[in-house]
């Protein structure tokens, strides 16, 4: 049996372990790293303290299938909303800027419930608090080697985590990208962003009618959400959730600040924004620095193979595109780069 060691417990990471699970069932071992003390990625779903209020998602907030993809992606739609873990959004969306054919979806259970489900249907051995530093090419294997110290070896490594941190593994892979191969990965931009999500009592019931609302007039935020609203979460004696988004200029205005020092900024546009706004029993403040890929590797081929022999390849939204279908492309090149070799 191969040992395959997908780095990232993130929506491509995710869904590859699940296909490669399905298509070569009795051929590998699915080991899933993730540096996270949970899986989900930029799909991220965030526990209040209290559990009297709801969660909330800071990263993605819902999912938008074009006419095409319906199509293409039609196995995986019907296998996440069959599950349940997908349901129409019909909550009110301010400023939602809607095109021909394309559908909106929420999780009931919050953005990180689809990468959830995943990672159960692939039986993988999963590590989160696995920070991947380094990986040493060691005749048919490869060593993997961990932040926290120690290694493994594995015959097949991918690499779904953000390009930057790609770029930044100490070991082989550095000398192992061809000229060519280095210039696309190099030439990813990522968005940044703050996320912020405050967590109310139960008592408390929002004053405005929508379930999501995009902002323009705004110099720091650019999306606010009631998230349980949302997700047709609230219920009797649990508090709502609030998400927040700031713009990508604010993003890069303070990215390289503490986020402890940028939410105060938030929460003073926030109010301006809704000045009825009750106060939050807790309140958390997450910073995106690769947030959406705004420029993704020339001709998004989906994945990128390091090494044929032992296979290293790289896969995730930096190539194809920043959403549901982009993931799920990248992960469908990647299997088949798998199993191709395997």
């Amino acid at each position: 049996m191969s040992r395959v060691l997908i780095v990232g417990a993130g929506l491509t990471g995710s869904l590859c372990a699940c296909l490669l699970r399905r298509e070569m069932q009795n051929k590998v071992e699915i080991v899933v790293w993730d540096k996270a003390r949970g899986s989900g990625g930029r799909m991220s779903t965030t526990r209040p303290p209290d559990p009297s209020s709801n969660s909330a998602d800071l990263g993605a907030q819902y999912i938008t299938s074009t006419s095409a993809y319906a199509q293409s992606h039609h196995s995986f739609y019907s296998e996440l909303l069959s599950a349940g873990v997908l349901q129409p959004l019909n909550g009110l969306v301010e400023g939602l800027k809607q095109r021909d054919g394309s559908k909106d979806y929420m999780t009931p259970l919050g953005m990180c419930s689809v990468v959830k489900h995943f990672l159960s249907e692939s039986g993988a051995h999963l590590f989160f608090e696995h920070h991947v530093t380094g990986l040493y090419r060691r005749g048919a294997s490869w060593e993997v080697q961990r932040k926290a110290g120690g290694s493994e070896t594995f015959d097949v490594v991918v690499l779904t985590m953000p390009v930057p941190q790609i770029l930044q593994l100490q070991g082989d892979v550095e000398q192992m990208l061809s000229v060519q191969q280095k210039q696309h990965l190099e030439g990813v931009l990522y968005s940044s962003r703050f996320a912020v999500a405050l967590f109310f009592p139960p008592d408390v019931v929002f004053s405005f009618p929508w379930a999501a609302r995009y902002v323009t007039d705004n110099p720091c935020i650019c999306y606010i959400a009631a998230d349980s609203r949302k997700r047709n979460a609230d219920a009797p004696g649990r508090g709502p959730s609030l998400v927040a988004h700031t713009s990508v200029p604010f993003g890069l205005e303070h990215l390289e600040k503490d986020k402890e020092d940028v939410q105060p900024l938030i929460l003073q546009e926030l109010h301006k924004l809704l000045p009825d706004l009750p106060e939050p029993v807790s309140i958390k403040c997450q910073k995106w620095r690769y947030s959406q890929v705004l420029t993704p590797v020339t001709d998004s081929p989906g994945q990128m193979t390091v090494l044929d022999h032992p296979l290293l390849v790289c896969g995730g939204d930096a190539f194809s595109h920043s959403n549901f279908d982009g993931c799920v492309e990248s992960a469908l090149s990647v299997l088949s780069v798998l199993k191709a070799s395997l």
